[in-house]
């Protein structure tokens, strides 16, 4: 079976895949930092260098200059973590960013991107694949091994 194969395509998303638990209704999505951290596992420092880098769009913050997240931030770190699961450098996923933020006209640009990563992505699949192949093979190598050794003894 492929990564294809068991890929679900029919999903309506438009970033990372189904949303978090526990989130608000859009319209009263206004979560702290805290919140942000408890929900996605990241760091309240990870976040604010992904701001500071430009890897997140602009934070909405309140009246007294705390960050504000919404549900869209929440999508948009969804995808990031994907796509540091890729492999993707930082400095590509900053490049999305910022064609993201250019707007409709940079399409191209993102589908070559996101394509590039997804060929390095098949490509690390077929090399761990080898991998497996080689333990599965010394893995059964030292279960026959210990079958024959239990059998002599008895």
């Amino acid at each position: 079976m492929t990564v294809t194969e068991t890929t679900d395509t029919t999903t309506t998303e438009t970033c990372a895949g189904p949303p978090q638990g526990n989130r608000r209704p859009d319209g009263e999505d206004r979560y702290t930092i805290s919140e942000v951290v408890a929900l996605t596992g990241l760091t309240a420092h990870t976040l604010r260098w992904y701001e500071r880098i430009g890897l997140m769009p602009h934070i909405d913050r309140s009246h007294t200059g705390q960050r504000r997240y919404r549900n869209r931030d929440l999508d948009w770190l969804a995808l990031v973590g994907k796509l540091r699961l890729t492999g993707m450098p930082v400095a590509d996923m900053v490049r999305y960013a910022e064609l993201v933020r250019a707007g409709d006209h940079t399409y191209t640009e993102r589908f070559e991107l996101l394509k590039e990563t997804r060929e390095d992505v098949l490509a690390r699949i077929a090399e761990l694949q080898g991998t497996l192949a080689v333990l599965d093979r010394k893995i059964s190598f030292y279960a026959d091994a210990g079958r024959a050794l239990a059998t002599e003894r008895t």
